[in-house]
Formats: structure tokens, sequence, C-alpha cells
């Protein structure tokens, strides 16, 4: 069987429950793939995989399904603590090579911070996976400049899920996600919608 994805969309969520457990269910919930088993992965987009809308690509999840994720997590029931998590996205120009995604999480950065962190992460990843030459030292805008100037990079995205903590100590968690679909979940849930028609 091959699982390479050929697509793939950003989701997140933000759940809060006196359980841990239930907060983190509440999340996934919030941010729609919380019917699926979600299998964890390293962080590659493979060549030619699509950046499809998040409802597009929820309508293609079927419940039970493996479903493979990127995912960044962080929870906490310290009150009114500022938390976040973040996937950043670099797409290479050349459709034959791959990108990357990155997972960025932790505590008192705003959502923007959190996001360009992510961001910044994958960019460079994919930089040095190129050949790339930049200043490390320099500012994340500067280089974003560096690595699109090079033509080598086509774009940059991220998507990121802050907030602040239950005030009264209930756990809060929030999720941020890369979700692929590869053909064979594709096909599943075709198949599922036409048994129903």
């Amino acid at each position: 069987m091959n699982f390479v994805p050929k697509e793939v969309f950003f989701t997140k969520g933000v759940g809060k429950d006196k359980e841990k457990l239930k907060s983190f269910e509440a999340a996934l919930r919030n941010a729609g793939i919380e019917k699926c088993n979600l299998v964890s992965v390293s962080s590659i987009l493979p060549p030619k995989c699509k950046m499809i809308p998040r409802d597009e690509g929820l309508k293609k999840l079927s419940a039970g399904q493996i479903t493979f994720t990127v995912m960044a997590r962080e929870a906490t029931n310290e009150p009114n603590r500022l938390l976040s998590a973040a996937i950043g996205l670099a797409v290479p120009s050349e459709p034959e090579q791959y990108g990357y995604l990155s997972e960025h999480h932790g505590f008192g950065e705003t959502e923007k911070k959190a996001g360009e962190y992510a961001e910044d992460l994958a960019a460079t990843m994919l930089a040095t996976t190129l050949g790339i030459e930049f200043d490390p030292n320099a500012s994340w805008d500067e280089r974003e400049q560096v690595y699109k100037a090079s033509g080598k990079v086509f774009k940059t995205n991220g998507i990121c899920q802050s907030a602040e903590a239950d005030k009264e100590g209930k756990w809060t968690t929030v999720v941020a996600a890369a979700v692929f679909i590869t053909e064979e979940n594709g096909s599943n849930s075709t198949n599922q919608n036409n048994k129903g028609n």
C-alpha cells in the first residue's frame, strides 16, 4: 500500500475541561478531527502534495480511519496562562522536491509570534536542504525575503491556535495540525458517500 499523501489541510482547535484528556478531546472536536485515529508523523511535505481548504479536507475523512497528521499541542491547568500550538509550512518551487512542515508549541507567546516561529522553522529546514545561503542571525522577515528571492522556495504559510487558560483552573488544550489525505482516504470517503445514496 502506498501511503504517500496527495493532499493536506490545516486545522486548529481549543478545548477546556476539568480532565486533561477530555480537554484534548474537546480541542480535537473544535478542530473537526476527533472522529479519526490520529497518527503523528514527522515533518515532510511530499512532492506535489496539494493544500486544500479545511472544509474540503474534513469531508474526505471517515470515522475511525487511520489519519496521518503533523500535530502541535499544548495543555495547562494554570489559570490565565497563555499557551499556543502552531504548524509551519514551506513549499519548494520545484514540484518534484519535497517540502517541510514544522511543529511548535509553548507558553507566553501570542498567536502571531508562535505562528511566525513555526513558519520560520519550516522555511529554514527547506532552505538548508536546498542549499540556500542565509544569515541564521537575521530576522525572520529578512530571511523570508532571501528564501523567496532564491527562486527555490515557492511559499511559506502556517496556522496557530493560542488561548488563555481557564481562569478557574480547568485544563485548557490547544492543537494545530496538518492533516494528510491519501488516495485511500479519499476513496474510502467516496465509497461511503456512494453507499449512502
